[in-house]
């Protein structure tokens, strides 16, 4: 039987490789709608570019320092990361992060929940930057 509710911790929850490379922790799940986790780069570490094949996101920067670099058909931006920055990558969007100095911490939902037994959810596409991973 199914919990009705889900209550995690971030310094209880486990610390998986995104398949950009950037250290995530997997929090909440409402199945069928969305799911959270928390995302982070050490300082200097650029995420592989990707696209998503089914979910889009919306990241908001709890600390440190960065930027994100979006393309969607012609449209393509480079915003700066700092806390309190929100954005989004609806699904078909390439994309790559890089830490800045003082490391990128984020946190983003998911919708819907992300495919964990998925290996071709994130596809790898050419960025701006070199990845370190």
């Amino acid at each position: 039987m199914l919990e009705p509710f889900e209550t995690l911790t971030l310094d209880g929850a486990p610390v998986v490789d995104a398949p950009d490379g950037s250290a995530v922790r997997p929090l909440c799940v409402i199945p069928g709608a969305g799911s959270f986790a928390h995302f982070s780069l050490a300082a200097g570490e650029v995420a592989r570019a990707v696209v998503h094949a089914t979910v889009q996101e919306i990241w908001y920067v709890v600390g440190g320092d960065g930027t994100m670099w979006r393309r969607s058909g012609s449209i393509t931006e480079t915003v700066g990361l700092r806390p309190g920055v929100c954005l989004t990558i609806p699904v078909g969007t390439a994309f790559q992060f890089r830490a800045g100095a003082a490391g990128l911490e984020v946190v983003a939902a998911t919708m819907p929940p992300w495919p964990v037994a998925s290996l071709t959810e994130a596809t790898p596409v050419d960025g701006p930057w070199e990845p370190t991973f």
